[in-house]
């Protein structure tokens, strides 16, 4: 009276084995996959950019900015 048997989750999953088929299931747990490794590789390289964000001292005022620091130059050609 608590839970979900063994038994049950073996029906559950021929039902949804028999609605989708095998390729489409299996279709869709490769794109589940990369969904999961792309949105971990975007929280990972979230950290990598917060981590490197710096204080810059500006040498003739003196004056400290807090920010990224970019090395891609913004200018229009």
């Amino acid at each position: 009276m608590g839970g979900i048997s063994i038994w049950q989750l073996l029906i559950i999953l021929a039902i949804v084995l028999v609605l989708f088929g095998a390729k489409r299931l299996r279709t869709l747990g490769t794109d589940l996959g990369s969904a999961v490794k792309g949105f971990r590789s975007a929280v990972k390289e979230g950290e990598e950019n917060a981590a490197g964000s710096e204080k810059l001292e500006d040498q003739q005022t003196g004056k400290t900015y807090e920010g990224e620091v970019s090395t891609q130059d913004k200018r229009k050609v």
